[in-house]
């Protein structure tokens, strides 16, 4: 079993959710901050005007195919347009082997003539219509004392319906297109400009690169930086301002609350799984109970609490936060922002304290206020349940880590391991060669010791890589994206390390 039949159809929906629910309303290129969220930190405090568009864009795989129709908004920024276009053209394709949206072209056609919409795709391929590259930031960009705002859809004053292609970054747009269609298309362009847009707006015939080191110029997307700090000052003494924002917190966690309940039903359950519980998990809750038995620990919420420190806290929750540790994905700062509520709910829905919520708690807190004790008693039979299971002996435990170790004996690569500690020693072999100089040891037991120490070390600083290793014994097998080391079986050999 792996945790892609274990919770990883919940957990990939729940960031499908995520994503597509953030990405329905303005997401501010520059804060990173969403009028969708969970989290009051990346939430838009200002009314931003908006309308949903739909481009049709050439397949780039085959422009004799249909054009592919994408909903974006008019507030997008090229670059988020180009990669709302690369979700729809390549859906289903690894992120990994799809382009990015940094090494390809936004190309709009702008025909020289009025024409009913069915005919944009044919023309686009006959090469009877005008195309011209948008940008992020070009010699159109408008420029308000120090501040440059990113070009978006709106800028361009593309419009519902318009056909655009995705094709590899050109060096020059003349490559695009033969130089007289494109010069005779950006004349039109700039001129279509300047009546809609100040007579500044074309002040420059050269491209501007990196202005904001070279003019002091300060970019921005939909709100700049010094009335976002001042909108959330004002916030902070107004308690009326806050309860709206959390009514538009509370819609969104609405609008995700099934994909959420399914994750944790999934992920606390011994029978609604996609295959049996690891006899790991099994073997591991025995132990710790037969050491508090062995301790005469009876504390029922100690013993909770060692359990989830060992699964739920120290694997789950680095997963829900991390999920391009196990698929290939691609997962930008207002998804993390949101997986991190619901990971923080997760971990307190493993608590055994009881959480006294008032008016200055946390906004997260007070979102899943209600559902806690729901989730809380998830886990409660979830570890009641494992305990009624038949005992797992340690013959049977050894020859399933043999198995598993077998089975996946081609994903880790020992030498690259053994290269990444030997960079850590080179890093620290003088600090702890200066701390063992007059050290009266044995030689071999000093060379052990700062081995040791480096090799903490490096556990302490991969431990994101440690977690996703982990699951090889705790979830029987996980498929994990970054497979080149294997760390957590140095940190098993560390009381066994025979250093001569």
């Amino acid at each position: 079993m792996d945790i892609v039949e274990c919770a990883g159809e919940p957990l990939f929906m729940l960031y499908c959710a995520i994503k597509q629910q953030m990405e329905k309303g303005p997401i501010d290129a520059i804060t990173g901050e969403a009028r969708y969220s969970l989290s009051e930190d990346k939430l838009i405090r200002q009314q931003i005007d908006y309308k949903m568009l739909t481009l049709n864009c050439v397949n780039p795989e085959n422009e004799n195919a249909p054009e592919i129709p994408v909903k974006v908004l008019n507030c997008d920024t090229i670059t988020q347009v180009k990669e709302k276009l690369l979700d729809a053209v390549y859906k289903g394709v690894p992120y990994s082997q799809r382009p990015k949206a940094g090494d390809m072209d936004l190309v709009s056609t702008i025909p020289s003539d009025p024409m009913p919409f069915s005919s944009i795709g044919a023309e686009w391929r006959q090469g009877r219509m005008a195309r011209i590259i948008l940008q992020d930031e070009d010699v159109t960009t408008k420029i308000d004392n120090d501040w440059k705002r990113l070009n978006t859809l709106a800028h361009y004053q593309v419009t519902d319906g318009s056909c655009v292609a995705l094709v590899p970054k050109q060096n020059s747009a003349y490559n695009i297109s033969n130089s007289s269609t494109f010069t005779k298309s950006l004349s039109r362009y700039e001129s279509m400009l300047r009546t809609a847009s100040s007579p500044d707006s074309l002040r420059s015939r050269t491209p501007m690169i990196t202005p904001d080191l070279e003019s002091g110029t300060k970019l921005w997307h939909l709100v700049k930086n010094h009335d976002h700090m001042d909108q959330r000052e004002g916030d902070r003494g107004s308690k009326m301002v806050s309860e709206i924002y959390l009514t538009r917190l509370l819609a969104t966690k609405g609008t995700l609350q099934k994909f959420v309940d399914d994750l944790f039903e999934t992920i606390f359950s011994t029978a609604h799984r996609g295959s049996a519980l690891p006899l790991a998990i099994k073997y591991m809750f025995d132990f710790l109970d037969e050491q508090a038995d062995k301790h005469q620990i009876n504390d029922h919420d100690v013993r909770h609490t060692w359990k989830s420190n060992c699964l739920p806290l120290r694997f789950w929750v680095n997963v829900i936060k991390n999920p391009q540790f196990v698929f290939d994905i691609h997962k930008n700062s207002i998804t993390d922002a949101c997986l991190s509520v619901v990971a923080q709910t997760f971990m307190d829905s493993c608590s055994t304290s009881e959480h006294k919520l008032g008016k200055d708690s946390p906004s997260n807190k007070l979102l899943y206020a209600k559902d806690i004790p729901n989730y809380k008693s998830w886990v409660e039979r979830y570890y009641a349940d494992i305990a009624k299971m038949p005992a797992i002996s340690d013959q049977d435990m050894s020859a399933y880590l043999a198995e598993q170790s077998r089975l996946h004996l081609s994903q880790f690569n020992s030498m690259s391991a053994l290269h990444e500690i030997y960079s850590y020693i080179t890093k620290y072999k003088d600090e702890h060669t200066n701390d063992f100089t007059y050290s009266s040891q044995p030689a071999h037991l000093v060379l052990e010791m700062m081995l040791k120490l480096i090799l903490m070390k490096w556990l302490k600083e991969t431990q994101e890589e440690c977690a996703q290793n982990l699951a090889q014994a705790l979830s029987a097998g996980v498929e994990v994206s970054h497979s080149s080391s294997h760390p957590q079986s140095f940190s098993l050999a560390l009381d066994t390390a025979d250093v001569t």
